[in-house]
Parts: structure tokens; C-alpha cells; sequence
């Protein structure tokens, strides 16, 4: 039981959680990341090839993850009203626009 929980909180395994998300294939991820085939995404994934940091970070860009979650750390939430008052190229209204947008995608019954 111990060795399948280690496998499941690997890099490779929350990547490919991530990718099948997004409903992205494996080729799909190694031609975006640069790779000549999908093999390496399939070695990464089963923990069969080491991983460098640079290429985590490229993954999460990609997948649209922090390299935290890729890692299997605690991710920091960002507050987005913090976000938008360090931003000081927005107007107020724009600010109240964004923050109503969000409420609004909040409610929908699809909403996560």
C-alpha cells in the first residue's frame, strides 16, 4: 500500500494528472515542451527519467501548474483583491470589473 501512495505524490504522476486535465496527450506535451516523441513524457510520467528543475518549470507552464503542485508541495493561493491593488496600471473601475467577472464565474453551476 506504502509503495502504490509513493507513486501516486511522484512528479511524474501529478504531471500527468495535470496533463489529463487539460485533455492534452503525451505527444501533444513532448511537442510543446521540444521533444522529438512522446517516450520521454511516458518515462517522466512512470518515474523512469530524472527531471531537471528547468524542465519542471517549463512543464508547469505548459500544464498551467506552480512547480509546487508539480513537486507535491502546498501551493500558495493568491488572493486576486491583493493582486489587483498591487497593480497600479488598472483603473478602479477596471479593478471592480475583474473582481465582478470573478463572482460572476463563481456562481456558475459548471464552477469548480
Amino acid at each position: 500500500m506504502k509503495k502504490e501512495e509513493n507513486r501516486i505524490n511522484t512528479p511524474g504522476s501529478r504531471i500527468r494528472a495535470a496533463r489529463e486535465e487539460l485533455d492534452m496527450s503525451q505527444s501533444q506535451l513532448a511537442t510543446a515542451l521540444g521533444f522529438q516523441s512522446a517516450t520521454a513524457i511516458s518515462l517522466i510520467e512512470n518515474g523512469e527519467r530524472g527531471i531537471s528543475s528547468l524542465l519542471i518549470q517549463r512543464i508547469g507552464d505548459v500544464l498551467h501548474r506552480s512547480t509546487n503542485y508539480l513537486l507535491g508541495q502546498p501551493e500558495e493561493i493568491v488572493d486576486v483583491k491583493v493582486a489587483l491593488r498591487a497593480d497600479k496600471d488598472l483603473s478602479k473601475a477596471d479593478k471592480d470589473a475583474i473582481l465582478r467577472f470573478i463572482e460572476r464565474a463563481k456562481e456558475r453551476p459548471d464552477a469548480k
